[in-house]
């Protein structure tokens, strides 16, 4: 085997690792809500995980303001940390991830683009 042919296939098999892990955090929360636990948010990285990115504002007809940062814009350290928590926590426009003190809740939507909007006063802190 190749080494480029090794290389690619281990980075195949840590994205199908990622999504079974991904996938199996998603079981767990719908188990917990069948049988009404409701699973603790763990306690969420730095902002500056995520503010380091280079965002774009954009307009939506249904949510209004919000920003996008996309891949090939960004740092790949950076944006490999922030994509991995967000992947990591499923955060979804509907699941969105912040923490305390955070001034923008974070999503992922679609390859290659990471999501945020400001967060209203009563969800801050």
């Amino acid at each position: 085997m190749k080494e480029d042919d090794f290389e690619i296939f281990l980075e195949d098999f840590c994205d199908m690792l990622t999504a079974f892990e991904a996938s199996i955090a998603k079981m767990k929360q719908q188990i917990g809500k069948l049988v009404g636990v409701e699973a603790k948010q763990p306690a969420a990285v730095k902002e500056e995980t995520f503010t380091c990115l280079k965002f774009e504002s954009q307009q939506g007809a249904k949510i209004g303001e919000f920003e996008v940062a996309n891949q090939k814009q960004n740092l790949p350290e950076h944006w490999n940390s922030a994509y991995n928590v967000l992947k990591q926590s499923n955060a979804t426009i509907n699941n969105r991830y912040y923490g305390e003190g955070y001034t923008y809740s974070y999503w992922l939507y679609g390859q290659g683009k990471i999501y945020r909007q400001k967060l209203k006063q009563n969800k801050q802190a």
